[in-house]
């Protein structure tokens, strides 16, 4: 499996929800910021910004960027370990 960052901006704020329900149903993921998603998947990264390009506007923005080992940063101690554990 391999761990994807999802990062997006988006116009309206009403597609957040849908955008949020399509990253938790992936099952293995970490809140990152506001945001930003971590998750984990065997689907490709054309698989994935499929499935969340149905949620956006012609001005929203969206990434789907692959992750992995060695990483840094600063936040909360529950997705440090799951970076830790998933990359």
């Amino acid at each position: 499996m391999s761990v994807y960052l999802i990062t997006y901006d988006l116009n309206h704020e009403t597609k957040r929800p849908p955008i949020v329900e399509e990253v938790h149903s992936y099952g293995l993921w970490a809140k990152l910021s506001e945001s930003s998603y971590a998750i984990k998947t065997y689907d490709s990264v054309e698989a994935i910004y499929d499935r969340f390009n149905k949620h956006l506007d012609g001005n929203d923005q969206l990434y789907v960027i692959g992750l992995k080992a060695p990483w840094s940063g600063f936040g909360p101690k529950r997705v440090n370990e799951w970076l830790n554990e998933n990359l």
